[in-house]
């Protein structure tokens, strides 16, 4: 079957950095809903139109087609004081937004001299990324995952 609008889609895929390091073995299979959902990116799904079961596609995503450029706005230095005393580097918290902005997800990247750096970027901002994909199976979406705007069942959303 063919992807087109308002069908579900199961891809195998890796993602690798320029470099040919993996970043993402894709080890559970993405499973999507296409057609302008926001599910995946969009120079991604735009790609992947059209093509049928069994089709593979590599493409290379630069950052602002993909987790966005880094932004060193994001990076801030907080008093050690104001963290449980158990961080680690590596650890992430949730930042609520002021003024009703979106919270944001935030990485402990430096512990030091009572101070903490955190890191409002995805890990792979700034990052061009090169998605190796196979469309192991597409399906039309029943009515209600068209109502909500997203895949149900297996690897998809559960209530």
């Amino acid at each position: 079957m063919e992807i087109i609008k308002n069908t579900v889609v199961t891809l195998d895929y890796t993602v690798r950095n320029p470099e040919g390091e993996v970043v993402d073995n894709g080890e559970n299979p993405l499973v999507y809903l296409h057609g302008g959902y926001d599910a995946i990116f969009p120079l991604l799904e735009e790609k992947l139109h059209g093509m049928n079961e069994g089709e593979k596609l590599t493409i290379k995503l630069q950052p602002e087609d993909a987790f966005g450029d880094f932004d060193e706005s994001l990076v801030l230095v907080e008093d050690r004081e104001l963290f449980p005393a158990d961080i680690e580097v590596g650890m992430s918290f949730e930042r609520v937004g002021d003024d009703g902005e979106d919270d944001m997800l935030f990485r402990i990247t430096d512990i030091a001299d009572k101070k903490v750096v955190v890191d409002g970027n995805h890990p792979l901002s700034g990052m061009a990324l090169i998605f190796d994909v196979t469309v192991r199976e597409v399906r039309m979406a029943t009515s209600e995952e068209l109502e909500h705007g997203h895949v149900h069942g297996e690897h998809g959303h559960h209530h």
